[in-house]
């Protein structure tokens, strides 16, 4: 490989997204790669926006992506994926968590949730894979484990083996929470 490969990992805070991100790190590593990963907190103990970058290739010099430069971007809920939309590259893909958690505009009345988010965005050309992660996460053990269940939904797009997933979830994942989180993995591959 001789281009940086970026990843977006996008949600609202307590969603896992930082474990996400560890994870998919650790993986990377185990193959050789050079890799960034960078987090971006906002108000995520109040539900706000998280977001994490994780490049890696040959070589790679920043942990930040910039607009319109994300190979793929990991939502967990719908209008986190309409909000940094602008980050993915042309070719690039959003895998999305059909779910919607109102923001505090939504919850207060100050704004409506935005419908149709996922037609939307297709018709401004984007190619967007939404799917139920929570209920596969639910399927798994616990609704926590959406993060597991998108890992698992975009592992199909990465050139690993699903021991070397599995192996990498066994690393980062205590012990009491790994079978959950590895059927949520493979619950979201299989999906």
């Amino acid at each position: 490989m001789t281009r940086t490969t970026n990843i977006m990992i996008v949600g609202v805070g307590g969603q896992g997204s930082l474990l996400a991100s560890k994870l998919l790190g650790r993986l990377l590593l185990s193959r050789g790669y050079d890799v960034k990963v960078s987090e971006v907190h906002g108000m995520s103990q109040r539900g706000g926006s998280v977001v994490t970058y994780v490049r890696y290739g040959q070589r790679v010099y920043s942990p930040v992506i910039d607009q319109g430069e994300a190979d793929y971007i990991l939502s967990f809920e719908l209008l986190e994926a309409a909000r940094h939309a602008a980050f993915l590259r042309k070719g690039g893909t959003i895998i999305a968590n059909s779910q919607r958690i109102s923001p505090m505009p939504v919850i207060t009345g100050a704004a409506a949730y935005p419908e149709a988010l996922p037609e939307k965005l297709a018709a401004a050309g984007i190619a967007m894979d939404a799917f139920d992660a929570l209920s596969l996460a639910g399927q798994a053990g616990s609704p926590k484990a959406v993060n597991l269940v998108l890992l698992g939904r975009f592992s199909r797009a990465l050139d690993f083996t699903v021991e070397e997933w599995l192996s990498a979830i066994r690393e980062s994942v205590p012990e009491k929470y790994r079978a959950m989180n590895e059927r949520a993995f493979l619950l979201g591959r299989g999906a």
